[in-house]
């Protein structure tokens, strides 16, 4: 069984391209030449010189000694949080906006739901001198404001959502509308591995530096490429596809996703989608989807802005389908005890995102000599709020 997006768009079942008529040029315009232009010689070499130069990759790899030693096994944390910008989001940014200049789009569009994906879609477009429009849910708006404000100073417009839950999913809904609105000039930068095909495809590509940067720093630290489980929180799950890439085909290696299970799973305030959800189509891919029995979507809730999308992308509902990695539910507040543990033992406040990936720990046992990768998707700044909030610092 392949991992991997076969011809059509499809992961297993999963994937393709369910879009109205009025996208179909856009999206056949980037299907026919995504492939084609990331394998150009200058479309690499000003991709990796980017990712050096401005991102600050590589990021490093490092050895959690304090973690270690509490929940006795080898924990290494992939420091995303180091990226300019303070995510992993960035990845993928940087490759979008070359790729729409590439395309010859002089606009750019993009949705976000914790602000990172905004941030770095209006850091790159910055960079690049190009207009950008942020479609942001209003309720997101409220509890991420520093990411606001930074998108704002970056020159970018943000654009409130306000219908339905007005978080990421309406967003998403409003950035759809854009795009077949302008067909012609701009280009839209989905944040994560969801979306129609080539999306999914194109930016778990993207995102794939994380885990071919980690073969070679394990290989540095351990002496082998391969740790012995890879865990990542999903929300739409850009930053797991991106440390799970390399690491598809080796079944020895143990992906782990963890999901938002909000208030708990039963709890009707939830975004387990693994667990609450079934096959349907969502932003122009089928996936597995938290919806009602006539099909309508079931609001997502979580504490992380960024993991209350009612759905996955399709690679990972392929890998949860079949089985290939292993889905975990955190509550808000496993999350929250998780992320304060971090600041706690090792100095490094994370994304409240990371910390459901780090409560982990708390939900399954590893054994002494396992070394476990974990990706320390975001830094913290964002949340600090919520941090406040919840811990009435």
């Amino acid at each position: 069984m392949s991992y991997f997006v076969d011809e059509n768009g499809y992961y297993g079942q999963f994937g393709g391209a369910y879009i109205p008529e009025m996208l179909y040029p856009n999206v056949e315009e980037l299907r026919q030449n995504y492939l084609k232009i990331m394998q150009e010689d200058s479309f690499k070499k000003e991709f990796d010189e980017l990712l050096k130069e401005y991102v600050g990759r590589p990021t490093p790899l490092y050895f959690a000694k304090r973690l270690s030693e509490k929940y006795n096994t080898k924990i290494y944390l992939k420091r995303e949080d180091l990226c300019h910008t303070g995510a992993h989001k960035v990845n993928n940014t940087i490759g979008q906006i070359l790729m729409a200049k590439k395309l010859g789009k002089n606009r750019i569009i993009a949705e976000t739901g914790a602000g990172q994906h905004g941030v770095a879609t209006a850091t790159v477009c910055a960079l690049m001198g190009i207009e950008c429009v942020v479609y942001m849910g209003e309720i997101d708006i409220a509890r991420q404001a520093p990411n606001v404000a930074r998108m704002k100073m970056l020159g970018a417009t943000v654009v409130p959502a306000l219908s339905g839950s007005r978080t990421l999913k309406d967003a998403t809904n409003e950035a759809i509308r854009d795009w077949i609105n302008n067909p012609v000039d701009t280009h839209y930068i989905i944040g994560s591995v969801v979306g129609p095909h080539p999306y999914p495809d194109m930016v778990a590509k993207f995102q794939s530096v994380i885990s071919e940067e980690i073969k070679w720093q394990l290989k540095e630290k351990e002496g082998k490429e391969n740790p012995d489980y890879v865990v990542a929180c999903v929300g739409g799950g850009s930053n797991a596809a991106g440390a799970f890439y390399h690491y598809l085909d080796e079944k020895e290696v143990g992906l782990i996703a963890v999901e938002a299970a909000g208030l708990g799973v039963d709890s009707g305030e939830s975004a387990a989608t693994s667990v609450l959800g079934n096959e349907g189509v969502i932003h122009g891919s089928k996936t597995l989807l938290m919806q009602t029995k006539d099909g309508q979507i079931i609001e997502p809730y979580s504490i992380s802005a960024g993991l209350d999308y009612p759905g996955v992308g399709p690679l990972h509902a392929h890998l949860c389908e079949s089985k290939r990695a292993e889905f975990i539910s955190i509550t808000d507040d496993e999350a929250m005890q998780a992320g304060l543990e971090l600041c706690e033992l090792e100095g490094i406040i994370p994304a409240i995102e990371s910390s459901h990936a780090l409560a982990v720990f708390k939900q399954k046992e590893f054994k002494k000599d396992d070394v476990v990768v974990l990706n320390l998707s975001g830094r913290g700044d964002k949340d600090l709020n919520t941090y406040i909030k919840y811990f009435k610092l």
